[in-house]
């Protein structure tokens, strides 16, 4: 009896050991069929085609504009400064009796508001706000008051290209918000705007050449006429003014010196087609013949002043400090080439924190 059980322990202990054995053999089985199944490619996993897809597609949608819903508020001042002399002379016959020099002085202090954007991820639309003071010290005068709000839109119909030449399409129009020079009393006012609409487009270009940006623009702009004038000048009624067209052409590069300052020079040149003045017409008797044979023929005198055409070129440079992570000033100042340009120009910009304009939208506003 004693032999039996223990033959029966022994074959137990046995059976134990080998149904451990088999389970044991079945968990790493398990195990390598689960290893192997990882390791294995998936259907949702990503491969490295695909992955270089999917950066190349990032790279084809990338743009410098504002995202879609994007939204930023800037802030420039600019200062402009005119000299001139004006000389009086005293000529009585043919001998000049004096002489008087009087400097001129136009001051122009303008402050711009500009609110951009974001349509899409390459379209932004721009608003622009100006607030001009000027001053002119011969005769004393100031003007106050809002300038021409201008409506813009940036269009970049090919996405950036690291290295590449990017190309950016703009059009600007331009309304009559300001005071016009035409409905103002001359010698007792000054204007804050240019009294006539325009409409105006172009194209931008920049590269980069680490650490060095190249650009460039072109523009065009074409000056609606006016007409249902009345001012009075010189003693005769001005009703309408033709102001040309103007062209416009700039370049210059922008270097960085450090991750937090830039320095960046430009020049800009335009040309500006002659502007036309129509007075009120005035009419004269002429009379022709003599005697019995002469002829009364009333004749129409139609009055234009022709303003010729003008030529500006401005020599700028700007220097850009980082203040923040985010935000960076530029502090620019430039010189006339010419003697139709300002002989001085001072200016800042900087972006304005609008974080409480983060829930804002175009659907938003509409409501």
């Amino acid at each position: 009896m004693k032999i039996l059980n223990s033959t029966f322990r022994v074959l137990l202990i046995a059976s134990c050991i080998t149904s451990a054995s088999l389970a044991m053999a079945e968990t790493k089985s398990e195990q390598k069929n689960a290893a192997r199944s990882a390791l294995s490619k998936q259907d949702s996993d990503a491969d490295s085609n695909k992955a270089l897809e999917e950066v190349f597609e990032a790279a084809e949608n990338n743009y410098s504009l504002l995202k879609k819903g994007g939204k930023s508020l800037n802030y420039s001042f600019s200062y402009s400064y005119f000299g001139d002399q004006a000389i009086d002379l005293n000529v009585e016959g043919s001998s000049l009796r004096s002489a008087d020099v009087s400097p001129s002085m136009n001051h122009s202090f303008t402050n711009t508001f500009t609110f951009d954007y974001g349509i899409l991820d390459n379209l932004t639309a721009s608003v622009s706000l100006p607030l001009v003071a000027k001053f002119e010290t011969q005769d004393d005068i100031e003007g106050y008051g809002m300038g021409d709000l201008s409506v813009s839109l940036r269009w970049q119909p090919w996405p950036v290209v690291p290295g590449g030449l990017n190309k950016t399409l703009f059009a600007t129009f331009s309304t009559v918000t300001g005071d016009s020079p035409y409905d103002i009393i001359p010698g007792r006012e000054l204007s804050t705007g240019s009294g006539y609409y325009s409409l105006g487009f172009g194209t931008s270009v920049n590269k980069v050449l680490d650490p060095v940006v190249l650009f460039g623009s072109l523009s065009y702009t074409h000056n609606f006429a006016i007409e249902d004038l009345h001012q009075i000048r010189s003693g005769r009624i001005l009703e309408a003014v033709e102001p040309g067209d103007s062209y416009s052409l700039s370049s210059g590069f922008a270097y960085s010196l450090s991750y937090d300052v830039s320095l960046t020079a430009s020049v800009q040149a335009s040309y500006s087609d002659s502007t036309v003045f129509d007075f009120n017409d005035t009419t004269t008797v002429r009379t022709i013949g003599e005697g019995d044979n002469a002829v009364e023929e009333v004749v129409v005198l139609q009055n234009k002043a022709t303003i010729g055409e003008s030529f500006s070129g401005v020599m700028n440079f700007a220097l850009g400090v980082r203040v923040s992570p985010t935000t960076i000033v530029n502090v620019n100042t430039g010189f006339g080439l010419t003697e139709d340009s300002p002989d001085m120009i001072v200016g800042v910009s900087m972006p304005l924190d609008i974080s409480g304009l983060k829930n804002f939208s175009l659907d938003e506003a509409a409501q």
